[in-house]
């Protein structure tokens, strides 16, 4: 049972970032970028399409990529500890 509702936490947490991101966009004191991109990290361990929707983020602008890395692994790590 535990695992069942850290799945549904972690889901939550996921598209509260992508709202809050989304929220962010139109909001000048919210960074709606990066909300975006930790809700897709964090959504993308559960769905395709945000795994997907993350490898071509990735591919655009491989400029970013290395620290794109060091966020997601530390994101994970995060979430890892917290569930």
């Amino acid at each position: 049972m535990k695992t069942k509702a850290k799945k549904i936490l972690k889901l939550l947490v996921g598209w509260a970032f992508i709202l809050f991101g989304i929220v962010g966009l139109f909001l000048p004191f919210l960074k709606g970028i990066l909300f975006l991109f930790v809700g897709l990290v964090i959504l993308s361990s559960e769905y395709v399409w945000a795994h997907r929707l993350l490898s071509k983020i990735r591919n655009r602008f491989p400029r970013v990529t290395a620290r794109l890395d060091k966020v997601t692994t530390a994101i994970h790590d995060r979430i890892g500890k917290a569930f």
